[in-house]
């Protein structure tokens, strides 16, 4: 977003140039501020300004309110007394968002969506996306306070994020999914990144988990259903009652084939795809 905004300023004034900030500190889920030559900025929140006892010119938040309505975040810029600019942004919610959502539901997941926008914003985001539940205007912790509770609802919580804001709710998560476009913080803090920036591939990825679980599952099955049969039979087990005793070599062929079955069965795999 900051490189966005800084090219358009730069496409549109040739004349803008740019100026040494100092200090800067990040603060999540509010914004950034930073100092130069003696005097303080902020980028950020409403509530940012407010917190710093900083004064919201009444042209802007007249703008930023009729931005708010029409679902878009605003971006207000500072200094230490005032408000001297407002920016509104939107996110283009990608193409296959609404299908992602639609199979997550399909497989019984409930899903929800945190946000540290504003309420309109949200909630025509989690419209268009198919989303029941979300919650606005949350801070970094506070997501993942949001997580934890519903872990000790009794509830196994898979939390899917790209920035740093998401972070400590990955972290808290029994399931961390990072988006491979997202922040590097995103992606050390996640058990599982997906490289692309397709939400398809989270639904993909959980069922091919549970097919690889259900695989390993009935290898295991055939693995020991051969040697709990094979192995004793070729010991003579059944010799004292009958006098048959098995080959030891038919033993270890049927050893050999339980090989085959379990690569063979996990070849299935391969045929893969969500539906």
């Amino acid at each position: 977003m900051a490189v966005a905004v800084a090219s358009y300023l730069t496409l549109t004034d040739n004349h803008i140039e740019g100026v040494p900030i100092e200090n800067i500190e990040n603060l999540p889920g509010k914004g950034i501020k930073g100092s130069s030559k003696g005097k303080r900025w902020f980028a950020g929140s409403a509530r940012l300004m407010l917190e710093n006892n900083i004064s919201l010119t009444p042209s802007l938040e007249r703008q930023a309110n009729g931005w708010a309505q029409a679902a878009m975040t605003t971006i207000w810029f500072a200094d230490d007394e005032r408000t001297l600019a407002v920016v509104a942004i939107t996110d283009r919610i990608k193409e296959n968002s609404a299908t992602a959502i639609s199979h997550l539901k399909k497989s019984g997941i409930d899903v929800y969506m945190l946000t540290g926008d504003h309420e309109t914003t949200a909630r025509e985001t989690a419209a268009k996306a198919g989303i029941e539940h979300y919650r606005a205007g949350v801070l970094p912790h506070e997501k993942a306070l949001f997580v934890k509770k519903l872990q000790e609802s009794g509830n196994i919580v898979a939390m899917a994020g790209d920035g740093i804001n998401d972070s400590a709710a990955l972290a808290q998560a029994d399931l961390s999914i990072a988006m491979g476009k997202g922040s590097d913080i995103a992606m050390d803090a996640a058990q599982m990144t997906i490289i692309s920036s397709d939400l398809l591939k989270i639904p993909e990825a959980i069922r091919l988990s549970v097919l690889t679980v259900r695989t390993i599952r009935q290898n295991l099955f055939w693995a020991f259903f051969y040697n709990l049969i094979a192995v004793p039979v070729a010991a003579g087990i059944l010799y004292p009652v009958n006098g048959f005793i098995l080959n030891p070599m038919i033993a270890g062929l049927a050893m050999a084939l339980s090989s085959v079955s379990v690569v063979a069965n996990s070849l299935w795999l391969k045929r893969f795809h969500c539906e």
